[in-house]
């Protein structure tokens, strides 16, 4: 059963640095791009940055854009999102999500269609 557990979520004072971890277990991850996306209290559900299944692209929502960096390691059959330089608005519970593109070089950071795990709740807040 394909399976994602995020982590790596806490309490960080603006300006701070986090690194959220994506496992994968019961599947090959290698064949997935994945998505993180974040829900803030009271908002819909946002597409934060994306990485392709073969690594070599990745998107990011502008609001993070400079600040935020997806990463991958397919033989940990993990993904990675190190978050820099935090403000407040980054508040929110963060998810990952994979889907299987036909094209190994393609990522979205679409909610639609996606299974969603329990994510990891990040406060950015001093």
């Amino acid at each position: 059963q394909l399976q994602l557990v995020e982590s790596g979520g806490g309490l960080v004072q603006p300006g701070g640095s986090l690194r959220l971890s994506c496992a994968a277990s019961g599947f090959t991850l290698d064949v997935y791009a994945i998505g993180w996306f974040r829900q803030a209290p009271g908002k819909e559900r946002e597409g934060v940055s994306c990485i392709s299944s073969s690594g070599d692209i990745t998107k990011y929502a502008d609001s993070v854009k400079g600040r935020f960096t997806i990463s991958r390691d397919n033989a940990q059959k993990t993904v990675y999102l190190q978050m820099n330089s935090l403000k407040p608005e980054d508040t929110a519970v963060y998810y990952c999500a994979a889907t299987k593109f036909s094209a190994k070089s393609y990522c979205s950071m679409s909610v639609q269609g996606k299974d969603w795990g329990k994510g990891t709740l990040v406060t950015v807040s001093s």
